[in-house]
């Protein structure tokens, strides 16, 4: 993970989610701010996907909890983990949490300002994906041209 752009990206993404993901699991940030993601995510539990056609209810409770944790784990693994399959894996996971984000807010009916969070930080995080594809991509090629491939670094 050589480019500037690619770690900044990783750890401010990483600390957001951090953050996000705690004011979901506690109030110790903001009290009125915790209390009002506990009443939005009773909403947000009751337009789960595939709740209806498995008829399976999704405790609202527990939505949140999952949901902040895995913002908290994946938010830590973004920013300090060095492996970049464990950054990808982690950024891959949050994608997912805001696509489901974006859906759960738009089931609910919630106005564009209430999305447009989700759709930005998934757009920032594909983007990051794609940072990361291009370079390693690039390094691969720069590899080959240079005559060292996987094939000729077993031999040796």
């Amino acid at each position: 993970m050589g480019s500037i752009v690619l770690k900044s990206l990783s750890v401010l993404l990483g600390i957001f989610f951090v953050f996000v993901g705690t004011m979901k699991l506690t109030s110790h940030i903001s009290k009125d701010l915790h209390k009002d993601l506990r009443k939005e995510y009773v909403k947000y539990a009751k337009v789960f996907p595939l709740s209806s056609t498995l008829d399976f209810k999704v405790p609202s409770k527990w939505y949140r909890r999952v949901v902040g944790a895995l913002e908290v784990m994946c938010g830590l693994a973004m920013a300090i983990v060095p492996s970049h399959k464990i950054k990808n894996v982690s950024n891959g996971i949050l994608v997912l949490l805001m696509m489901m984000a974006v859906y759960s807010h738009y089931m609910v009916n919630d106005k564009f300002e209430r999305i447009a969070p989700a759709l930005v930080f998934f757009f920032m995080l594909t983007g990051r994906l794609v940072i990361d594809w291009q370079l390693r991509r690039k390094a691969e090629l720069t590899a080959t041209a240079n005559g060292v491939d996987d094939k000729t670094k077993k031999q040796d």
